[in-house]
């Protein structure tokens, strides 16, 4: 295959220069700003595209799940952050396990209950295990209130011998759902603060803070500036989605992943694609965000909007002189590049329109 418009359709496509273009764009921010950068691998699960990020600089990486640091630690990935709250005892076992095979593990923590068992979990074995604590910024998901409560946990974790603190971190996630840039200006800060102060009050009381650690793609931009900020943690930037343009982070021209669909039918009042929402996702964005218009963005045809999705149909409705006909292609820019990578075994790599190679996408479906 020479063309990537041979592929068979649906198909996952990954532009080559466009990702190492968004790899040096969070290298290089990181680098200026004496910042430590711990990508979040949920994006992309993929072992060759977490490699890249180390080599362009990253200290180590950040996953969601349990299974996804066993598949990067499968790959000799070391320096692993599970920004997931971990309790149950099967979950717990696989963290020794983990250990066990000498990864440099942190796991979040947010809660009394939680931090005592992890230690009941690791009495029983020779491993200590690097914490940090969650402090809640806005999104109100996980995390402890910042400041007094962020000290009370940490104090608690002193007095377990298995557990010791290592970092502070937060997600803001709910800077999605802002309506304007100086909103998510608005956010960044606050995450920023939520994280620094924390750290202070923990410092005051005697407790050192290594590191301290901020992250979603729309705010590391600007709360990683913020003095006492040492590391930033973006995930959905290795790629960027249709949302992200939406909020004014990225542009179209900065989007490295596309679907390619082909048109299975020819309507007078609509035209169907064979990306349904097992491919693309019925994802407006997870926080609120308003901004997207459809199901993803047909490149090269802003007229055309994909209107609604049925598990394997797309159908596209249009406000431009229809020039599509039976068997073209076309390239969309998802909504939300996190979840469509998730629908597929592989990347098909371009460079251009000429197809380079695929990659796994290796962690594919490791969500527990």
């Amino acid at each position: 295959m020479n063309s990537f418009q041979e592929a068979d359709t649906p198909s996952l496509l990954l532009d080559m220069r466009k990702l190492k273009n968004n790899i040096n764009r969070m290298s290089c921010f990181a680098k200026d700003h004496g910042l430590n950068l711990r990508p979040h691998i949920k994006t992309h699960k993929s072992i060759r595209i977490a490699e890249l990020q180390l080599e362009s600089g990253a200290v180590g990486i950040t996953t969601a799940k349990i299974e996804e640091a066993e598949v990067m630690a499968s790959a000799g990935i070391e320096d692993i952050l599970i920004a997931y709250p971990i309790s149950s005892p099967e979950k717990i076992k696989r963290v020794i396990g983990l250990l066990n095979r000498g990864v440099d593990l942190k796991i979040s923590v947010d809660s009394l209950e939680q931090i005592k068992l992890l230690q009941k979990g690791l009495e029983s074995t020779p491993h200590s295990l690097e914490v940090w604590i969650k402090v809640n910024s806005g999104l109100n998901r996980c995390g402890v209130e910042p400041g007094k409560a962020a000290l009370k946990l940490a104090q608690a974790i002193l007095f377990l011998s298995k557990l010791r603190v290592g970092g502070i971190f937060t997600h803001a996630g709910h800077a999605y759902g802002a309506s304007t840039k100086e909103k998510i200006e608005e956010i960044a800060l606050a995450e920023a603060k939520a994280v620094v102060e924390s750290a202070q009050e923990c410092e005051k009381a005697g407790i050192p803070i290594q590191v301290r650690s901020v992250g979603s793609t729309p705010t590391y931009e600007i709360s990683g500036k913020v003095e006492g900020i040492t590391e930033v943690r973006p995930g959905n930037a290795v790629f960027y989605d249709a949302i992200q343009v939406g909020l004014g982070v990225a542009s179209h021209d900065d989007c490295a992943l596309t679907v390619l669909a082909s048109v299975v039918g020819v309507y007078e009042d609509r035209i169907v694609i064979d990306a349904g929402s097992k491919t693309l996702c019925l994802d407006k964005g997870a926080h609120g965000l308003d901004s997207v218009k459809g199901y993803g963005y047909i490149h090269g045809h802003p007229g055309l909007i994909i209107e609604r999705l049925s598990e394997e149909h797309g159908v596209v409705v249009f406000e431009e002189k229809l020039t599509l006909k039976l068997n073209d292609k076309v390239r969309i820019i998802p909504n939300h590049a996190c979840t469509v990578v998730n629908q597929f075994d592989e990347y098909t790599i371009v460079d251009g329109e000429r197809v380079v190679g695929s990659w796994k996408v290796d962690a594919r479906g490791k969500n527990k």
